[in-house]
């Protein structure tokens, strides 16, 4: 297919695209914004795309991705909670992975994919397990660093991104393929960001230790 032929397909799926997913992207770029603005309305706008999101996913057969966003749902009402209960505490230091955490991280990603294909080809109708399957394990394994505040969320959230965007496109949603791109995007300039805070608080801690001395 070349990029006219992809161009027009595009154009047709745009064109095809319902309301309720023009809804669902639109609340979560929303979110995006708000989290980047580190604005607590972020919750409220991830939560009314986790729940279309949902059933839009279950409608087009991506049962893994579907239940990841159950998960996301979870997250943005404990989230919400959280930051107003310890708003005016200091978050865990950003920091890189150790061994443990890396150890951990692989059993998410390779125990959860093989779950997730267990049971999307055994008990559901979904034409992608495999690949809905490791997009989601994937995703999982990033949000429990990015919970921990390891840097390597990004990395592992990108490889779910990388797979998710012609995943999305395959299933007729381009909206949420280019809500993907953006959030691939977006999670490169966090790595980065983080790589940097990392560096200054090194800095200022070998500082300390020689102030110290």
């Amino acid at each position: 297919m070349n990029i006219s032929e992809w161009f027009r397909l595009f154009i047709v799926q745009l064109k095809e695209t319902s309301i309720i997913e023009w809804l669902g992207v639109a609340f979560g770029v929303a979110e995006v914004l708000f989290a980047k603005a580190n604005k607590i309305w972020l919750y409220p706008c991830g939560i009314i795309s986790v729940v279309l999101s949902s059933y839009i996913f279950i409608v087009s057969g991506l049962y893994a991705e579907s239940a990841l966003n159950g998960y996301y749902l979870v997250m943005s009402i404990y989230g919400w909670w959280f930051w107003i209960k310890k708003k005016n505490e200091p978050p865990l230091p950003v920091s890189w992975s150790s061994k443990r955490d890396w150890m951990v991280t692989l059993s998410i990603v390779f125990i959860g994919f093989a779950l997730l294909y267990f049971l999307l080809s055994r008990f559901t109708n979904s034409t992608v397990p495999f690949w809905d399957a490791w997009v989601s394990a994937t995703a999982w394994a990033g949000m429990w660093l990015l919970a921990k505040r390891k840097i390597e969320n990004w990395i592992l959230l990108n490889i779910s991104n990388a797979f998710a965007i012609p995943l999305l496109f395959h299933k007729h949603l381009p909206l949420y393929a280019l809500l993907t791109l953006f959030l691939f995007i977006i999670a490169v300039q966090g790595f980065l960001k983080w790589k940097k805070v990392i560096a200054v608080s090194h800095k200022n801690r070998s500082k300390a230790a020689v102030a110290f001395q």
